[in-house]
């Protein structure tokens, strides 16, 4: 091992050690881009002398590297070309040679490789990867066949298009028969290896990463090599359902063997040819039906089997689907209630064991569709398919067995409380009908009574005291609430909202955190997207509700266990945004609280979820608190974010920075405070800028400042820098829209004369984007940014000047300008207040640009044409705009935010959008009137065809 070598494996254990680590991290990536590095730490990967978590530190930096540093946005490699064919060279050797928790990290690598080069500029990997494949040899191909997995399992979600079927057909070709070869011989050798464990073990993981491959290679369209062999391979994996082999028994009852695995691996190869390729394997579905049966009757509870049995309960609900297949159940539907459906949704020992050991686990698990996997929900999925083809027979069947149980609870409620519990998830199963929403259930079953099953059933066990009824009942009650919340009347829920108050006090975890949940559920219930309980309904009882909340929150002694429970903290942003201004008694209560969790998780950032929730209670807060007393939260305030900022925690700075910026906005006339004007600098370092996650905070916090301290900033010279974060972000199709963003906030909060010297260069940066890779999101953007020049007549700028701006970058470019981006693409704009500013900034143009209207002007043949689009604009339906980028956001339920250390928008933070034309109420009146007042319009209306005019004379 050379000099360079070992300094790079003492840099990586000291990676490893949490006092060192990031002065380490910092040394690596001074030596990231050196020439020749990747291939080093690739080979000291590879190096078995090395300890192992030496080399899998080394693993987790070379994948990382890759991620950020392969390729950049337009697919241009980054690293030296010698590195780029180095890397490639060894990359598949290092794979195979290394133990199986670094193969997933290089494979994760290739992956992303993949993603960029695969297959045109990497044409040799497949044929590569199909000449290492060796059925004696299971270690190698083990490996072969993880790095073919990583690359081709990007195919799964893809949406179809030609150049994804190319890719396909180009492996299919050097691939598919190899790749039948090696499956025919490996069931070959498993059959001549039955006595053999350790052989059979090896050869099972080598089956499994085929059923794996099978399954990419056949997720986009049935491959042809497969269809012409499609009755040998079906018969082989109907093979390997049906038979066990004791030597892969495990002893774990807790943690599926391989062997589960290559049967739970066949069941999702099924489904997927049972939904999309039925007509090939249709003739095959009844024996692959009684196969899948005949399992699920003779399967043991163990939860090892847990994954197999949701995937084979798959497969039955997508045949239950298919109206072709009925009559595999018909017949037979007491038996498949019976000796399928309610094995499987019965509560074992290791469900109670996983409530008392684990209980966030046991939540998660049981809440909608946070879990697939479960037998429960693979369960609950099947009976519902089934009551769509059979309502009444499965709804009586159903009934009768829930009848049952209740009797048999009723018979000794101590002893047999788990019938109960059984026969209450039946009746949600048999009632809920359509989707379940956000809001809860859509619809319900007719045969069957909710409100009267509550009120028999389910009501008495949540008025009853800690002892007197099982907690797992407890929690039934409370998730029977949550889950028929939106069948329930507000009176009814009124009634419900105190007994579940009375359960946040509850010592068991899971009730208290069910009950927080389903509070949150309900507050969250809307009828023509306003709240069913208001403020002034909700606001009394706010106090005692945040009280116990933050209590139940602060019971953690650590970061981890604090940050453990998101749906507590999602409870108290909940409220916080429900009583708006009205928290205000309680503001000083819930923020001391919130900064002392900011503080406490701010030392170990763990659950990102919480962590989301955590910082849209802050923001609700401030937004409806801070407009009262903005100084005081300023003040309160300052020291968490603060912290946050100078020790650097990744994971929330783009959260302050948007709070910051909502800081700002509360108190819109004061002038800048003290502490932002300290902020500017450290804003404007382009370090800062370099993490992509930051940048749509930076530009929300960065457009606050500049309306509150503009004086100071050009004051201080700063407006150069502010220009040149601009220019960085335009270059960059990822963050392009985030630099019109900013430069709206530019041209809107500084005076027209300071942006003069700079409007040139301005455009020239945007003409250099608009003329690479645009998308037409940035061609929309680029349109809003021009009308809104040419809209702002009152505050110096206007249609001349904007235009003259533009020509300053080059003689007559606005007209090519102007004909390639901006007339055809307008009325793509699809939201309103983009819409309103280009019909004022197109009437500006139309009716007093000298530059364009006035007749004989350089412009003046764009005239025309500039009216039938302000015209369309005003007329017609707005275009979906299409291609990537356009600012599209909806207001969406926080659980279908995505979380990552990359940025992630706080609801409660989210800017309003301005109109800056509040007179303009009636737009076609507003330009009605214009035209009249305009002298060169007048003059040149006989050049509109008889329809403009009719249009223009229509609204006056």
């Amino acid at each position: 091992m050379d000099d360079n070598t070992r300094q790079l494996a003492e840099l990586l254990a000291k990676s490893l050690d949490h006092a060192q680590s990031r002065e380490a991290e910092k040394q690596l990536k001074a030596v990231e881009t050196t020439p020749g590095f990747p291939l080093m730490l690739l080979l000291l990967i590879k190096t078995p002398e090395l300890a192992i978590n030496v080399r899998l530190a080394g693993a987790l930096f070379f994948k990382n590297l890759i991620r950020r540093s392969w390729a950049d946005e337009e697919g241009n490699h980054k690293f030296a070309p010698s590195d780029v064919e180095a890397i490639k060279r060894e990359l598949l050797g290092v794979m195979i040679a290394v133990p199986p928790n670094l193969q997933v990290q290089i494979g994760e690598a290739i992956s992303v490789i993949a993603d960029s080069d695969f297959y045109k500029r990497w044409d040799t990997l497949v044929r590569e990867l199909a000449s290492k494949l060796d059925a004696e040899n299971p270690a190698v191909t083990t490996g072969v066949l993880t790095v073919a997995h990583s690359i081709f399992k990007r195919w799964r979600p893809l949406f179809r298009s030609d150049e994804l079927f190319l890719e396909i057909l180009h492996v299919l070709d050097q691939f598919g028969q190899p790749y039948l070869e090696l499956l025919q011989a490996t069931d070959a050798l498993i059959t001549a290896s039955a006595n053999d464990k350790a052989k059979l073990t090896e050869l099972y993981k080598v089956l499994n990463l085929l059923i794996k491959i099978f399954f990419d290679l056949s997720c986009q369209e049935l491959p042809p090599v497969f269809e012409d062999n499609l009755q040998n391979i079906m018969q082989l994996f109907h093979k390997y359902l049906t038979t066990t082999s004791p030597l892969l028994a495990t002893d774990d009852e807790d943690e599926a063997g391989v062997e589960e695995y290559v049967k739970a691996g066949i069941c999702e190869i099924l489904v997927l040819y049972m939904q999309k390729y039925e007509d090939a394997f249709g003739s095959l579905t009844p024996n692959f039906a009684g196969a899948t049966w005949n399992l699920l009757t003779t399967i043991g509870m163990q939860p090892k089997y847990d994954i197999l049995v949701s995937k084979a309960l798959k497969f039955l609900t997508s045949v239950a689907r298919n109206e072709r297949h009925q009559n595999v159940f018909s017949s037979h539907l007491e038996d498949v209630i019976e000796k399928i459906v309610i094995p499987n949704m019965t509560l074992r020992t290791s469900d109670e064991e996983l409530f008392e050991d684990d209980p966030i686990e046991f939540i998660r698990r049981d809440l909608e569709g946070s879990d697939s996997d479960t037998r429960r929900r693979a369960a609950n999925d099947f009976l519902r398919q089934l009551m769509e083809q059979f309502e009444g027979k499965v709804t009586e069947v159903t009934t009768r067995h829930i009848e049952n149980f209740l009797q048999n609870y009723n018979s000794n409620p101590k002893q047999n409380w788990k019938s109960k519990d059984t026969a209450l998830y039946l009746f949600t199963s048999i009632a809920v009908k359509g989707t379940i929403t956000q809001y809860g259930v859509s619809s319900t079953n007719m045969l069957v009574d909710i409100v009267d099953f509550f009120q028999r059933n389910v009501a008495p066990d949540l008025v009853k005291g800690i002892g007197e009824v099982h907690a797992i009942l407890k929690v039934d009650a409370i998730r029977y609430i949550y889950t028929f919340r939106s069948q329930f009347t507000k009176d009814q829920l009124i009634q419900a909202i105190p007994l579940l108050i009375n359960h946040l006090a509850s010592p068991d975890y899971v009730t208290y955190t069910y009950s927080a949940i389903t509070i949150e559920r309900i507050l969250y219930l809307q009828v023509d997207k306003k709240p069913v309980f208001s403020k002034e309904e909700i606001s009394p009882a706010s106090g005692d509700l945040l009280a116990q909340l933050f209590k139940l929150i602060n019971k953690g002694q650590t970061p981890e266990k604090i940050a453990e429970n998101e749906f507590l903290m999602r409870c108290v942003m909940r409220i916080l945004i429900i009583c708006r201004e009205d928290i205000a008694a309680n503001a000083e209560f819930a923020l001391q609280n919130l900064i002392d969790i900011t503080n406490k998780i701010s030392q170990n950032p763990s659950n990102p979820r919480f962590n989301h929730y955590h910082f849209e209670a802050v923001g609700a807060l401030i937004r409806f608190v801070g407009p009262i007393n903005p100084d005081k939260l300023e003040e309160r305030l300052n020291q968490p974010f603060m912290s946050v900022l100078q020790n650097e925690v990744a994971e929330f700075t783009p959260y302050v920075f948007q709070l910051l910026g909502l800081l700002l906005e509360c108190n819109p006339k004061a002038p800048l405070p003290d502490l932002y004007k300290v902020l500017i600098q450290p804003i404007l370092t382009a370090a800062l800028w370099e993490t992509r996650g930051n940048i749509p905070a930076l530009v929300r916090l960065l457009n606050a400042i500049c309306a509150r301290g503009a004086d100071h900033i050009l004051q201080n010279n700063q407006i150069i820098p502010i220009l040149g974060i601009f220019q960085k972000l335009m270059s960059a199709k990822s963050t392009d829209i985030s630099g019109f963003e900013l430069l709206e906030g530019i041209v809107t909060n500084f005076p027209t004369k300071a942006l003069e010297p700079y409007i040139g260069e301005v455009f020239k940066v945007i003409m250099t984007r608009l003329s690479g890779s645009r998308t037409e999101g940035l061609v929309l953007r680029f349109d809003k940014f021009f009308f809104f020049l040419a809209s702002r007549v009152d505050q110096g700028a206007g249609p001349d000047w904007a235009i003259r701006a533009i020509d300053s970058v080059q003689a007559k470019i606005f007209g090519e300008m102007y004909k390639a981006f901006i007339v055809g693409h307008t009325r793509k704009m699809t939201k309103f207040l983009d819409r309103k500013i280009s019909v004022v900034g197109l009437t500006r143009l139309v009716t007093m640009s000298s530059e364009l209207a006035a007749p004989g002007s350089q412009y003046a043949n764009m005239w025309p044409a500039s009216v039938t689009t302000l015209l369309r604009l005003l007329e017609v339906p707005p275009v979906p705009a299409g291609g990537e980028g356009y600012d599209q956001t909806t207001e969406a339920d926080l659980d279908d935010v995505s979380f990552s250390v990359s940025f992630a928008t706080l609801n409660t933070a989210r800017k309003s959008a301005a109109d800056p034309f509040p007179e303009v109420v009636d737009a076609r009146k507003w330009v009605s009137g214009e035209i009249k007042k305009s002298e060169v319009f007048k003059a040149r209306i006989g050049e509109l065809g008889d329809e403009e005019r009719a249009v223009l004379e229509g609204y006056a």
